[in-house]
């Protein structure tokens, strides 16, 4: 049971346009929108923020950014958010059940990962989640990989999916019908 309860239809007419922003179009917003929105102004903050992260603007690809809000939120154990992104974009960006289990359960020294671009992305994840930190050896490597744009919008993203984790994880936000679980995979 969700500790606070995101909000339900009919919605006030600032709230509903804010969760009609958050959402493609014709799309019903999600629980984590609808639990924002009782707090507005973090909810439009979040919305800006959050824009940037899933647009084209952000420095990796689509395909990166997915492999990093996957192993972020996996390792999180923030099961709701790795489950809406699992459920809304693996198939988009190509991501195997056998790398989508990596991600879950794995490492990057799996051998569903032959990309090595892939492999640092989980292991600059990994990093930051166990020791807030990437070490010296890992940023050398990252830097023939990776520009600074690249770099910067990784670390930020990185952070970006703690708070969104601890968010999801704190409040109990239920799964998302139709979204997967831990243990699917």
């Amino acid at each position: 049971m969700s500790r606070i309860l995101p909000l339900e239809a009919p919605y006030a007419p600032e709230v509903g346009a804010q969760l009609e922003r958050m959402m493609p179009a014709g799309v019903p917003p999600i629980a984590l929108f609808r639990m924002f929105v009782r707090n507005l102004p973090m909810a439009t903050a979040m919305w800006e923020w959050g824009g940037y992260e899933l647009s084209k603007r952000l420095s990796l690809s689509m395909r990166e950014r997915e492999i990093v809000i996957d192993r972020t939120t996996a390792r999180c154990g923030a099961e709701y958010e790795w489950g809406v992104h699992v459920v809304s974009f693996a198939e988009r960006v190509d991501l195997g059940k056998e790398q989508i289990h990596s991600l879950t359960h794995g490492d990057a020294t799996d051998t569903c990962w032959t990309d090595g671009r892939e492999r640092l992305l989980i292991r600059a994840v990994d990093a930051l989640h166990d020791h807030s930190d990437i070490d010296d050896a890992l940023w050398v490597e990252l830097k023939r990989h990776f520009t600074d744009a690249e770099l910067l919008d990784l670390i930020a993203m990185c952070g970006w999916y703690h708070a969104i984790s601890f968010l999801a994880r704190a409040t109990r936000l239920p799964s998302e019908r139709g979204a997967p679980r831990f243990t699917d995979v």
